[in-house]
């Protein structure tokens, strides 16, 4: 078997690992739905209790959002609302989950997580970028990442100590440490493959272009 170039390497490396969970685009619907189990509820406080239960990692929910996923929730008949009237502030809305809410929040929990678009990840562009310009571009590009990402773990270390006794953060954090060490070692083996030339991706430009022309050319013949 012949050795991986470094394109393939990242690619295979890149399939089997997970997306980071603090990454953009995940869905906070059911964490909405598990907090409105407990309770009636409305949008500050359960911002609140989210940050409080997941801790800084995660960082903070802009309430725009909340009341986005709030309203979509209500569409949908996963939660109902009721106005609760105050004297010196405006109308609270308070929300509570119904049976339809509380039976998507099971099915939730009963389904394995899974990928659904791949993993992509800035560091792999770079290795792209880089491994055009040769081993010592990727190699600098490995030291940049790889000294960010040591700076990275002292301070999640740090934060695990700061919340060892809020049981969830610490286990946000937990998981952050744990995809970070797989950033490292994933930098360690690009770096250990620097040498090994890429894969060409597609043609040359000049190529293409050929190509390009043989095709227009065939095209007019046809008509």
């Amino acid at each position: 078997m012949t050795a991986a170039t470094t394109t393939d390497y990242v690619a295979r490396m890149s399939m089997e690992r997970r997306v980071h969970p603090y990454s953009d685009g995940v869905p906070l619907q059911h964490a909405v739905l598990a907090l409105l189990a407990d309770g009636p509820s409305y949008g500050y406080e359960l911002k609140a209790n989210f940050e409080k239960a997941v801790g800084p990692q995660w960082g903070g929910l802009n309430i725009g959002h909340v009341y986005q996923i709030l309203d979509r929730l209500h569409r949908d008949g996963m939660v109902s609302s009721h106005t609760v009237p105050q004297d010196s502030r405006p109308d609270r809305t308070v929300y509570l989950i119904t049976s339809a809410g509380r039976s998507d929040l099971d099915d939730w929990l009963a389904t394995p997580t899974t990928r659904t678009s791949g993993y992509r990840d800035d560091f792999i562009l770079k290795v792209l970028a880089a491994g055009r310009r040769g081993p010592d571009a990727i190699r600098e590009v490995c030291r940049i990442q790889h000294d960010a990402r040591l700076a990275e773990l002292q301070t999640l270390r740090t934060s695990r100590r700061t919340h060892q006794h809020d049981a969830l953060a610490a286990l946000t954090i937990e998981a952050a440490i744990l995809h970070t060490q797989a950033d490292l070692k994933l930098i360690e083996a690009v770096e250990s493959r620097a040498d090994e030339p890429l894969a060409n991706v597609g043609q040359a430009p000049g190529a293409q272009a050929k190509d390009i022309d043989d095709q227009d050319r065939k095209a007019r013949h046809a008509s």
